[in-house]
């Protein structure tokens, strides 16, 4: 089976499975709805233009022009309680849509990683990305005054993901040239010094300590349709890029110099990877403070199951990271007191780091 049917057909297969997560998810809180039920108004929710009729409109009282008004209908009807529609569509499904699209890009962000450092260890927050947007989200809380341009917590959050990230990669960059080695180097550098940033700014938080600890868990609780819905726009855009570059990310593992044999612009590649999944990276890291080890276990057990080839590897380990998170935050949130997803994801993702550690996959991709 070549690379383009094996991709289909894992994304296929992983598709369905997140179809199955977001429906069980959605029915699972403090009030439980049925499978059936939420599928209802899932679907009751689904409405397609059906006829378009034209009606007089006055300008000024003088023009009389055609405006054309689309008559909406929904071809399903199913009786669903009140409580269970706005329950599912109102509460529930924006958390779920949000961290599903957030999944999505730490695993593929993660993948990249992975694939240009050639170490299975590797995650997103390696070149700064995740401290980044900490220190940007924690300055916000603590001195809004000091974050620029009127931004909000995101747009902070963002903003201070892509100083780093981008700071990193000037550090690491002589004579036109980005050793992976000394971005690894450089990017631990400044998580140590954002990390010392953070620390200091906890310290001068005083009655906002508990809103800076919440953020840099990692939360979900405030999603709304509003934050589902840029990262819904955004996630795919940047998702495709990275997916355009798969052959390139492939030819890399065999190391730059056999690479630049075989014609692939390796500066150039490792540029344009590098900035799409900082960017990534930091749209996701904006809107759900820091959430660690999705980037890290889930590209590395999909890997273990798909193969190497990125062409493969990267929308299946998207689609698995996008269920993963929705089934941690559904763990997160099921309980009598709602956690931050970013303590069941570092309970489930600590065991795993430490398993790599002890392993001899280690030392191999």
């Amino acid at each position: 089976m070549n690379a383009r049917r094996r991709a289909v057909s894992w994304s296929l297969w992983l598709a369905a499975t997140l179809a199955v997560v977001v429906t069980l998810s959605a029915g699972i809180g403090p009030v439980r709805i049925p499978p059936t039920e939420v599928l209802k108004v899932l679907l009751n929710a689904v409405s397609v233009p059906t006829g378009v009729e034209l009606t007089p409109h006055s300008v000024a009282g003088i023009l009389q022009l055609p405006t054309p008004t689309v008559r909406w209908e929904s071809p399903f009807s199913y009786a669903v309680a009140s409580t269970h529609e706005v329950i599912v569509m109102r509460v529930r499904l924006p958390r779920i849509v949000l961290a599903s699209t957030v999944g999505f890009g730490l695993a593929a962000a993660g993948t990249v990683m992975q694939g240009l450092f050639r170490n299975p260890m590797a995650d997103p927050s390696i070149i700064g990305v995740s401290s980044g947007a900490a220190a940007g989200a924690v300055a916000f809380l603590v001195v809004p005054v000091a974050v620029p341009f009127g931004l909000g917590l995101q747009g902070a959050a963002f903003l201070g993901a892509l100083m780093a990230a981008f700071g990193v990669y000037a550090i690491a960059t002589e004579g036109g040239r980005t050793p992976v080695a000394t971005l690894l180097l450089a990017g631990i550098a400044i998580q140590a010094f954002l990390g010392a940033v953070i620390s200091f700014l906890q310290l001068r938080s005083g009655d906002g300590l508990r809103a800076v600890v919440h953020w840099l868990m990692g939360h979900l609780g405030t999603a709304s349709w509003e934050d589902a819905t840029m990262t819904l726009l955004l996630v795919p855009v940047l998702f495709g890029v990275l997916l355009a570059y798969a052959r390139d990310l492939n030819v890399l593992l065999l190391g730059e110099e056999a690479a630049h044999g075989l014609g692939v612009d390796v500066e150039r590649s490792k540029r344009i990877l590098l900035a799409v999944s900082a960017v990534l990276t930091a749209a996701v890291v904006a809107v759900s403070g820091v959430i660690g080890f999705v980037g890290l276990i889930v590209p590395h057990m999909v890997r273990l199951v798909v193969g190497p080839d990125h062409r493969v590897l990267l929308p299946a380990a998207a689609l698995a990271g996008a269920s993963f998170l929705v089934a941690a935050d559904t763990v997160a949130r099921a309980g009598a007191t709602e956690i931050p997803v970013g303590i069941v994801t570092a309970a489930l993702g600590a065991p795993f780091f430490l398993y790599l550690l002890r392993s001899r996959e280690v030392h191999k991709l």
